[in-house]
């Protein structure tokens, strides 16, 4: 805004004492002060408001206007309330330095004039925003030219100061400018997000986590890919980017809200830019998924493997070790545990919602760029999403080479322990909370993970191996679940499958009498045979964690097998013991 509006206006009350000539200079902003040096914080384009404190004699005023004029201030408006009329030392230093100087009423309070200058200049930058938005986004969409989304997400904070975010649907961070947003920040927003789209309601959502508002904007694929605006919000929900905004959208005038809009549509041109870059990874993986179920030659899988490889890890010297990651997302009634088919009797393909799903949750939540994804292919059946995700090859052969030529017959694994193998529950940690938050009520997503194999022999059967490890998962309660290969080969594979009848017979029979028993005498007889068990039998190693005499232990026990009629000092016994309190 120009100086000359400040005059124009008469609920400001501002008289004008010197400056006529200088008053079409523009006003980028209000500082108010008493300080005789306020020159640390002064940029340049400000209207000044003192109340002249800091003035005690004439000799004051020169040096103080010298200070404002250097540091290119667009005017100075003096309070009456103090000194009443304004001095004529300080009105004869603004017409040498050329200051446009004003009276402000003793009844006008410095607020007013601060909350119009800053609604003016606000208002006029959000215009020139938006045309540098509208700018931007002819760039991106007819090229790389317009460098990213961080480049409007910078504007936003240096012109209309909004601090934004653009997320994943985990609250991994894509973009950003400036501090980063800590990842638990990011997963709460993203939970919020998710759960609000869920519901049906129409964004900006608002959310406030650790007593910061947030606005969050749904980033919606607009481009050539995009689906038509009818679709199923399931079927985008889990994949769909938002922007989070440091701000409380609520009361915005239309024209901000248009202008956040528009920088949606913008950041959704590198969605769909991004989305058309994984088409190269998605179709090798279809490629040799195809190949390993139709049990092709293993010569013909590892030719295809060696296409994929350099794709998936550019620069690497040898063949990398692979690991099978399987998902499945199911919708409806269907889709609850142990039920299977959710997803194809909702009317919602489970299949493509899974493959964007689960490239996004093996990237690592530390990494951030919409790039960060390249070692990434998923493929994806009609209701289930398959994973090949290369790991670095050993840098050194096995000690015995005979190891080494067993596991090559067997197509198996031989991965080092400090190899960076993938691991089912660390998958989902961080992403847990946001998706179960996208899958509401009526969504489940269950995961498996095979082990790393290093030959075309083996993917056949780790990709087996990560299906039977999601059905163990899809077993499991809860909406997020997923399972490891290791669970494959201990008593973890049978526990989910027992009827819930006989889970509950049988640790009843056993458990129940001892609960009792604790119940009415607090006598600890189940925390004391979980140690016990735990401890392998051995009384002194038992004792010694529950701080007991082993007399007392020996008597627990004694008490335990009297009131179940079982023999702590048989194996059959112990095992039964121990599978009904996993069962519990």
């Amino acid at each position: 805004m120009r100086l000359r509006a400040l005059l124009e206006t008469d609920a400001l009350g501002l008289r004008l004492l010197g400056g006529e000539d200088e008053l079409d200079r523009s006003v980028r902003g209000v500082m108010t002060t008493d300080l005789r040096d306020p020159s640390r914080y002064l940029t340049g384009g400000e209207l000044v408001l003192t109340g002249l404190a800091w003035r005690r004699d004439a000799a004051d005023s020169e040096p103080f206007v010298r200070i404002l004029t250097g540091a290119g201030v667009a005017g100075l408006a003096a309070g009456e309330a103090e000194l009443g009329d304004i001095p004529g030392d300080l009105i004869e230093a603004c017409e040498r330095h050329r200051l446009p100087l004003f009276a402000v009423h003793e009844t006008v309070a410095f607020a007013t004039i601060t909350e119009y200058v800053v609604r003016q200049v606000s208002g006029e930058r959000a215009g020139d925003l938006a045309a540098v938005v509208d700018r931007h986004r002819r760039l991106m969409t007819s090229g790389p030219a317009g460098g990213g989304p961080e480049v409007v997400l910078d504007l936003l904070g240096s012109d209309l100061d909004l601090h934004a975010w653009v997320l994943s649907p985990t609250g991994r961070q894509i973009a950003g400018a400036g501090a980063p947003l800590p990842g638990p920040v990011g997963a709460t927003l993203a939970g919020h997000h998710l759960a609000a789209t869920r519901t049906g309601r129409r964004g900006p959502h608002r959310a406030t986590v650790d007593g910061v508002t947030y606005s969050l904007f749904p980033i919606r694929n607009t481009g050539r890919g995009a689906a038509p605006a009818s679709r199923d919000v399931r079927e985008s929900v889990l994949s769909d980017w938002l922007l989070a905004v440091e701000a409380d959208a609520s009361d915005w005038p239309a024209a901000r809200l248009d202008l956040l809009q528009g920088v949606t549509q913008l950041i959704a041109v590198e969605r769909d830019r991004r989305d058309a870059a994984r088409t190269v990874r998605r179709r090798l993986a279809q490629e040799v998924l195809e190949l390993v179920q139709a049990a092709a030659a293993p010569a013909e899988i590892a030719a295809r493997l060696r296409v994929a490889a350099p794709v998936l890890l550019p620069g690497l010297g040898t063949a990398p070790h692979w690991q099978v990651v399987v998902a499945r997302v199911d919708w409806g009634a269907e889709g609850a545990p142990g039920s299977p088919g959710g997803a194809v009797a909702s009317g919602v393909a489970g299949g493509p919602v899974a493959q964007a799903l689960l490239e996004e949750i093996l990237v690592d939540p530390a990494v951030t760029g919409p790039d960060s994804a390249e070692r990434i292919a998923v493929a994806h059946t009609a209701d289930e999403a398959i994973a090949l995700v290369p790991l670095p090859a050993l840098a050194a052969p096995p000690a015995d080479a005979t190891d080494l030529a067993e596991a090559d017959d067997a197509g198996g694994a031989t991965p080092a322990k400090d190899e960076p193998v993938l691991h089912a529950d660390a998958l989902l940690a961080a992403v847990r909370e946001p998706l179960s938050a996208g899958l509401a009520d009526d969504g489940r997503l269950t995961l498996g993970v095979s082990a790393a194999v290093h030959s075309p022999e083996g993917l056949r059967g780790a990709l087996e191996e990560a299906r039977h490890a999601r059905r163990v998962a899809a077993a499991r309660p809860g909406r997020v679940c997923a399972a490891g290969h290791h669970e494959l080969a201990s008593h973890v594979l049978l526990l989910p499958f027992v009827p819930d009848d006989v889970r509950r017979a049988f640790t009843a029979r056993l458990l129940d009498p001892l609960r009792n028993y604790d119940r009415r005498h607090r006598a600890e007889l189940i925390p004391t045979l979980e140690a016990f068990l735990d401890c392998d039998g051995s009384w002194t190693r038992c004792a010694a964690r529950l701080h007991l005499h082993v007399n007392t232990l020996r008597y627990r026990v004694g008490r335990i097998e009297q009131l179940t009629g079982r023999d702590l000092s048989r194996l059959e016994d112990k095992l039964d013991f121990f599978l009904a309190l996993r069962m519990s």
